[in-house]
């Protein structure tokens, strides 16, 4: 069967994202340098604060995410998808301009609950795709940050090399214009007839969980789904502290491999992820990038050369296929009236997934590179993410696949 062309509201979503992916990409090469700068510490010691900051990210996320799913369930995609955009913008420029790091965690928060709007931009997509066309468009939403991501980083280290500062400014200005890119192209996509009041007791971590643990399937798939994001964050927690010390690279040096990691992925998703749901089914697809993902943490583990690295990406991004599907399988356990709290509560996953990694992976990075490690090992977190990931493996193995189908 021929596919439908994309939808514009699709395609505003997909630009949006790949906007906010350079934004997001802009900063990472130079993130270590200013915590450097400002805590007066070594990378081992940026590295244990860089966790701490991602976890101020998470733990604001995990409060907001049910709240935004539910008030896009009650308002409409439109004005949370825009209010948390614009929030994005000023956590940019307080960045570029903080002079604490009291003042860097500030706005780490506000980015966290802005981040939030994770769940109400897979709302859109789901408002306005069927169930069978759910994982190509998931699937192109991450190609969309793929590709700013192979765009922000690189962007991010040439700007790094002036001044570490330079990055944040841009990405806040990119930001705003995504803003008003948002106001004047994205229309509602949540008819009134599908809307619901909003309950608090509905918009809380706990009361997202009562509310959707009796949907068919969905405690599996959300066990699959925390297990994955802890595993899978490790490169964005640890990639940039891990590449300084072990190959001593620059700010251009780490932007270039993250650019590189976003072609692959970006690739993969684009070009191999239709052809294998296609083939093998949802859970299928995502158990191969499973297996694939975390035998490329173990690799990069020992990874001791810097051309190793290089060669491991290939099967490193086969991990593409992963979230994808597990996003649209956690669709079909919701209806009309309940996409944004199913997607509230998929992002408070996540959060709960961004909460943890920080606070394991960074600390084992930190202390295995530290002056009290009884040797030094700079994949140890590796190995702790390889574990995790597949640890989630049997689990997926044994889902039923109820109410997947194959994508023509």
């Amino acid at each position: 069967m021929a596919k439908q062309p994309i939808p514009p509201t699709i395609k505003f979503v997909l630009a949006t994202m790949m906007i906010n992916a350079i934004g997001f990409g802009i900063i990472v090469p130079v993130v270590p340098r200013l915590l450097m700068e400002l805590s007066e510490t070594p990378v081992s010691g940026a590295t244990a604060i860089g966790g701490w900051l991602a976890f101020t990210f998470a733990i604001a996320q995990f409060i907001f995410s049910p709240i935004l799913g539910n008030l896009s369930d009650r308002f409409g995609r439109r004005p949370v998808l825009l209010g948390s955009l614009a929030g994005f913008s000023l956590d940019f420029f307080v960045l570029a301009f903080a002079p604490t790091l009291t003042w860097v965690f500030i706005a780490r928060a506000l980015s966290g609950i802005c981040g939030a709007s994770n769940g109400p931009a897979q709302s859109v997509i789901a408002d306005v795709t069927s169930p069978e066309d759910r994982s190509r468009y998931f699937g192109l939403l991450g190609a969309a940050f793929g590709i700013g991501f192979v765009l922000g980083p690189a962007i991010g280290g040439l700007l790094g090399e002036f001044d570490h500062r330079v990055p944040f400014l841009v990405a806040g200005c990119l930001a705003a214009a995504n803003v008003v890119y948002g106001y004047f192209n994205l229309p509602e996509t949540l008819k009134p007839e599908n809307r619901r009041a909003f309950e608090w007791r509905r918009a809380t971590p706990g009361g997202a969980l009562k509310n959707v643990r009796n949907l068919p399937g969905i405690i599996p798939i959300s066990i699959v789904y925390l297990l994955w994001q802890v595993a899978s964050l490790v490169y964005p927690a640890t990639w940039a502290y891990f590449a300084i010390g072990r190959y001593g690279w620059s700010e251009l040096m780490v932007g270039g491999s993250l650019a590189l990691v976003g072609m692959c992925l970006a690739t993969m998703q684009i070009v191999a992820l239709p052809r294998a749901v296609a083939r093998f089914g949802e859970r299928k697809t995502a158990t191969i990038g499973l297996a694939g993902a975390a035998t490329a943490m173990l690799a990069y583990a020992f990874a001791t050369e810097a051309w190793m690295a290089f060669i491991l990406l290939p099967l490193m991004s086969i991990q593409a296929f992963v979230h994808p599907n597990l996003t649209a399988m956690m669709t079909r356990r919701a209806d009309a009236t309940t996409q944004g709290e199913v997607q509230g509560y998929a992002s408070a996953i996540m959060a709960i997934g961004s909460l943890l990694s920080p606070i394991v992976f960074n600390p084992l990075l930190a202390f295995f590179t530290g002056p009290e490690a009884p040797f030094i090992f700079h994949g140890a977190a590796f190995i702790c993410a390889a574990i995790i990931a597949y640890a989630a493996l049997p689990i997926l193995i044994g889902m039923k696949p109820a109410a997947e189908s194959k994508v023509g």
